[in-house]
């Protein structure tokens, strides 16, 4: 029997009906679209500039001499943008080639050293870079990370990666970066032991952020709610929720990444603690990565938006335009720059705030930058002038007065540790990566993120398809009788 028109009219609006639902659920309104293209754009020039002040492959420190923290976030920062290849390719090189320039005072003629905190982050470069982590440079990151984790200890120090030192005095500089990039890195080369992961989610106090160092009073404590009046951290907590989000966690991710929100500033800007207290890029930046990791949309989107704020352009860079891309610390940093351009002595400043602050752009989280492509949405900028890579050593590196990641007192946090994996343009055997958490931590473990966008107009108009289609398939099937 012939198919009638009216129920032929009617199929074809139950398949605008579903192609309608479908293009509601697989498109995100403009707007956000658009921001996101915009934000992605600004971290591409961001990343530009950064990779210009790269030289044979390394960042220099603020005393000049490699400073090996810097070059290494420098990395992880071009990484999450995708710019530049081949100076993400000699930072590389340089960085396997002077891993105990790094992680320990050999270079100072203090042997018996093994800075626990540089090693994992170390270990989580190289896996990310997709080298591989037991031959870097040649050294076994992951074993040595491994036997700097403190097994041999129990009750609440069991799994946290500590300094190897002929100290006998107990003390430990390692803090809760340190504690971040070690779940981090063991995440990416084949897991993560749990107790590494515990220690670290007893960092995190009941109301959800996290401390930035496990002792307290110049010793240990069992865990942040036993420390009095523990002061909670905005960076550390971002680095916590990403590492734990790595690990799986998604519960203590998702307590984290509530209270970030709730210290978020009206125009989307975030501040440390300590003399980082005020609203800083590189907070900002850890934050919005953070966020974005854990599928908290509109926060992550205004501290983008924040960050925007801080950047130079070829529009209001002013004596700075030369720079256009380089992210301020902060509103004072950027106009001072905008009347009097970055001076010598404040570049190195603008190179850490720039490094840290594009992730918040970018917004791939650290456990899955090298994994995904980078975030397009705007043309790719040139690459910098950086010389190609050789592979060979960098000159004997001038020590860097702070061998750790530990955030120092100074208003722009030195060599604090940010991150994200890099992925390698020449990579070596690959590594078995265990399984990530992709699911976004919105509220709780396994809800979906959202953008904060209404959609009611869309289901309206859906549901009169949905109406109409139904009385003429009534009608047609009348008609056929």
């Amino acid at each position: 029997m012939p198919t009638s028109p009216l129920r032929r009219v009617g199929a074809g609006l139950g398949v605008a009906v579903a192609t309608a639902l479908a293009i509601v659920v697989a498109t995100p309104p403009s707007g956000v679209a658009a921001s996101s293209a915009a934000h992605s754009a600004a971290a591409r020039d961001a990343a530009a500039w950064l990779a210009g002040e790269y030289a044979d492959g390394v960042l220099p420190g603020p005393f000049g001499g490699a400073d090996w923290g810097l070059t290494i976030d420098g990395m992880l920062a071009l990484a999450a943008t995708g710019v530049d290849p081949s100076t993400r390719q000699a930072a590389t090189a340089q960085i396997a080639a002077n891993v105990r320039s790094y992680n320990s005072y050999d270079d100072w003629g203090i042997e018996g050293f093994t800075d626990g905190g540089a090693t994992a982050k170390l270990l989580y470069a190289a896996s990310a870079a997709g080298a591989d982590p037991t031959d870097f440079g040649g050294w076994d990151l992951r074993a040595e990370t491994l036997a700097l984790v403190s097994g041999a200890h129990t009750g609440h120090q069991h799994g946290r990666i500590t300094s190897r030192t002929t100290d006998e005095s107990g003390q430990d500089p390692s803090n809760t970066f340190d504690q971040s990039f070690a779940v981090l890195g063991l995440a990416r080369s084949g897991g993560a032991p749990q107790e590494t992961v515990d220690f670290l989610v007893r960092q995190q106090c009941a109301a959800g952020g996290f401390r930035l160092y496990p002792d307290a009073a110049g010793a240990p404590s069992p865990s942040c709610d036993a420390e009095s009046n523990a002061t909670l951290d905005v960076d550390s907590t971002a680095m916590a929720v990403q590492a734990l989000l790595a690990a799986g966690a998604d519960d203590a991710a998702g307590r984290g990444a509530d209270w970030l929100v709730a210290q978020q500033r009206a125009d989307g800007s975030f501040g440390g603690s300590g003399p980082t207290s005020g609203a800083n890029s590189n907070s900002t930046g850890l934050a919005g990565q953070a966020l974005a990791a854990a599928g908290r949309d509109t926060e992550a989107t205004r501290a983008a938006q924040a960050l925007a704020a801080l950047q130079l352009t070829g529009a209001n860079g002013g004596a700075a335009t030369a720079d256009a891309g380089a992210i301020a610390y902060d509103t004072g940093a950027l106009t001072e720059a905008v009347d009097e351009g970055i001076t010598d002595n404040l570049r190195d400043q603008w190179r850490r705030a720039t490094a840290q602050a594009l992730l918040g752009l970018a917004q791939v989280p650290l456990g899955r930058i090298g994994l995904d492509p980078p975030p397009t949405g705007g043309p790719t900028p040139s690459t910098s002038a950086s010389p190609t890579p050789t592979g060979s050593p960098a000159p004997t590196p001038t020590p860097t007065p702070t061998p750790t990641d530990a955030p120092t007192a100074s208003p722009t946090p030195s060599d604090t540790p940010t991150a994200g994996p890099t992925p390698s343009d020449t990579p070596s055997t690959p590594v078995a990566t265990p399984t990530v958490s992709t699911s976004p931590v919105a509220g709780g473990p396994g809800r979906l993120p959202t953008t904060g966008v209404a959609i009611g107009g869309y289901v309206l108009t859906a549901l009169l398809l949905v109406g109409g289609g139904a009385v003429l398939l009534v009608l047609g099937r009348r008609r056929a009788t």
